[in-house]
């Protein structure tokens, strides 16, 4: 039997699993009450698994159903249900977006074959730090697929993540809960909100963790407060908040690749899961993140709304890693490599959006003007661990492969390639849009975005007086955006959708400049994507979407002195998503997705792009046996990756199931027992390079207790 019929049949069975909901629709009332989503107008109950709009994509609200793009949505009812924390937890179940290891400190996304660290959002804002983020005080995740620009200015090449807050609200919240689980998992959090009066409601979240791992001396401590205040009149509507947030962990970047190929690949290498390579107690992570935002709405009536929002945050990120490199031909010894890097960043961003809504010839406008200012201050200082006695110049050293673990000399100090560095980015945008109800069949949507992005960087590494230590780069980016809606039935839109984005010589992190590629044009991504968005009844969603998304202005170089810019990738696919409700008692989010991406230039031309699954599947079901009694089940596929674009090494394709019992004790108390990789499978879950790929989670517990008093 060859290896690809091994694989074809988990792959087969749990597409079957996934989709045959679908012939077994129902269009029976919800019976959840998620929270109440911002803006958006809803008649009767919402499904618990289903958010129906967002202001998000558009900047106005905008059915989900009426928006043409690739949206996927993660609702605080599944957040609960999975017992979910971090974003690892949530693109489980997201098609078309996978998540990277980022050196086991820091949150790393690949959209549509583009991995990216900065394209985080959190209530439409910029929050592109890299750290490891908490889903205490978020209520739901929306994830935009395609380039984004037109929306969120420079990045979001492959797509953006937007994190949505708890906001107070005219009902009372007051809930404490906690999650206790396989090693040390140890988790607490408040919900607290409370209407003052008539005019005024806040708001409190806060989490304390201190949680071990199945990874031998991991441990992670977080923690996180914020409190939320919100104003209301009769046309002027006012929040603010603060968000307090600390991370603190061991830097885990798992284990190496094998030496020699086997049946034609290089595979993680056969250990226990559990093994650590490197040293634990000198990997350190720490992130501190304070945050202040506000947003002001004043309803001018007429249809017209003015909106600000205001984000000031300051992030203080350090990290050190001792962490493996390759393993000898022998398979007796592994190098051991280090080095860590401190991010100090202050972001002031403020974004102002005038929204009128007018009719005109018979056809209805939502008319979007907008201008956004940014500025972003950042220093970045790395420094390389050298191994041995004081002076010495060994930037590696080799431990036993029996016994992975350096616990000898280990300094760090500059070398000729490490960082030490000062940015300061300006942002100033204009953007307009028009969305148009032609009539009760077509819409449109177009909508224009201009730039203005200054970075000013000084390489304090080199000379006073040397070309290379004040770098200067401007870039005037313009940003299209263009979609089509056409709705056969009430029930089903079709769209089309071309949206373009532009990604900074700088980088996502602002530190990419140098002599040489400070003057060029920024890298420009062109997405095209038809899809379908249909409502199966009242309560089951199902979308697809077709895409072809070619990233462009690549450098290559010709030689020692030359370098060109061409075509450097394309990535072409396929996305389903089923979220919603078969029955009154069954719940179901499901995703599917075929990826196809290579390089198009240069030496690596033809080489298939990195952490690209061809054949990529989630499903999660819940069941409601009765009013108290309830049980999830879960699969998960994913086709085998290349771990880096050498496309040297392969982590193997699996198939992985969940499962949870829910039981309500009472109205105000509620269990539920999580149980991850129900059958034990060995599998590796993300990759860095080569040498850096973490194995997935044996089978582990997490037990969940909410009080609501």
């Amino acid at each position: 039997m060859t290896h690809n019929t091994r694989r074809a049949t988990p792959l087969a069975l749990t597409i079957g699993l996934a989709f045959a909901p679908l012939v077994r629709a129902d269009d029976g009332a919800g019976h959840h009450a998620p929270a109440d989503l911002d803006k958006v107008e809803v008649v009767g109950k919402r499904d618990p698994y289903i958010i129906p709009g967002s202001s998000t994509a558009t900047k106005t609200p905008t059915p989900l159903h009426d928006t043409p793009q690739a949206i996927s949505v993660i609702p605080q009812q599944l957040i609960r249900d999975q017992a979910m924390t971090g974003l690892v937890d949530v693109f489980r179940l997201v098609p078309g977006v996978g998540v990277a290891q980022g050196e086991g400190n820091r949150d790393t996304l690949v959209f549509r074959g583009s991995s990216t660290t900065g394209d985080l959002f959190v209530d439409g804002l910029r929050d592109d730090v890299q750290y490891i983020r908490d889903l205490y005080n978020i209520d739901s995740v929306e994830v935009l697929k395609g380039p984004n620009a037109m929306a969120f200015g420079r990045g979001g090449s492959g797509g953006i993540v937007n994190r949505v807050t708890k906001q107070p609200g005219p009902k009372a919240v007051r809930e404490l809960s906690g999650q206790f689980g396989s090693w040390n998992r140890r988790r607490v959090a408040a919900d607290i909100g409370q209407p003052i009066n008539d005019g005024v409601e806040v708001r409190v979240n806060a989490m304390f963790e201190d949680s071990n791992s199945y990874r031998d001396d991991f441990d992670l401590r977080r923690r996180g407060i914020n409190p939320t205040l919100r104003l209301t009149g009769d046309a002027t509507d006012v929040v603010v908040g603060y968000e307090h947030f600390e991370d603190e962990r061991v830097a885990d970047r798992g284990v190496p690749s094998e030496p020699a190929a086997y049946d034609g690949h290089r595979t993680p290498l056969n250990v226990d899961p559990s093994t650590f390579f490197g040293d634990p107690d000198r990997s350190v992570v720490t992130a501190d993140v304070d945050a202040f935002s506000a947003r002001i709405e004043h309803d001018f009536g007429g249809g017209m709304t003015l909106r600000n929002r205001t984000r000031v945050a300051d992030y203080d990120k350090f990290y050190q890693n001792v962490f493996p490199g390759a393993v000898d031909a022998s398979r007796t010894q592994v190098a051991i490599n280090a080095y860590n890097n401190a991010t100090r960043r202050r972001n002031v961003l403020n974004q102002t959006d005038l929204v009128w809504k007018a009719g005109t010839a018979g056809v209805e406008h939502t008319l979007l003007a907008g201008a956004e200012l940014g500025l972003q201050d950042t220093s970045n200082y790395r420094q390389t661990g050298y191994f041995g006695p004081s002076g010495s110049t060994a930037t590696s050293a080799t431990v036993p492969l029996s016994d992975p673990r350096y616990t000898g000399p280990l300094t760090f100090r500059q070398s000729a390639t490490d960082a030490d560095n000062h940015s300061i980015a300006r942002t100033a945008a204009l953007y307009v849009q028009d969305q148009l109800e032609l009539s009760s069949r077509w819409q449109a949507i177009v909508g224009l975005r201009f730039d203005r992005f200054d970075v000013d960087l000084t390489n304090r590494r080199v000379a006073p007086g040397d070309p290379a230590r004040d770098l200067q780069a401007t870039d005037a980016m313009w940003s299209p955006r263009a979609g089509l809606v056409y709705k056969p039935l009430e029930a089903l839109s079709l769209y089309a959708n071309y949206s373009v984005a532009f990604q900074p010589r700088s980088g996502d992190q602002l530190a990419s400049l140098t002599v040489t590629n400070a003057a060029l044009d920024p890298e420009k991504f062109t997405n095209y994507e038809l899809g379908a968005k249909w409502d199966i009844g009242e309560r089951l969603a199902f979308t697809a979407a077709v895409y072809r998304l070619d990233r462009s202005n690549v450098i290559v170089p010709i030689d020692a002195t030359t370098s060109m810019l061409v075509d450097g990738q394309r990535a072409s696919g396929l996305e389903l998503g089923l979220a919603g409700s078969v029955t009154d008692r069954w719940h179901v989010m499901g995703a599917y997705a075929w990826q196809d991406g290579e390089i198009l230039a240069g030496a690596d031309k033809g080489k298939r792009l990195a952490q690209l699954p061809k054949n990529s599947i989630s499903l999660w079901n819940r069941f409601d046996l009765s009013q108290r009694w309830g049980i999830g089940v879960g699969a998960q596929y994913r086709d085998e990756i290349f771990s880096g674009i050498s496309n040297l090494v392969t982590a193997r394709s699996y198939v992985r199931y969940d499962a949870a019992v829910f039981f309500e004790a009472s109205e105000e108390l509620s269990l539920q027992l999580n149980i991850e990789n129900l059958f034990d499978k060995r599998y590796t879950a993300t990759a860095n390079s080569d040498n850096n790929l973490m194995p997935g989670s044996p089978r582990a517990a997490t037990v969940s207790v909410r009080y609501h008093f």
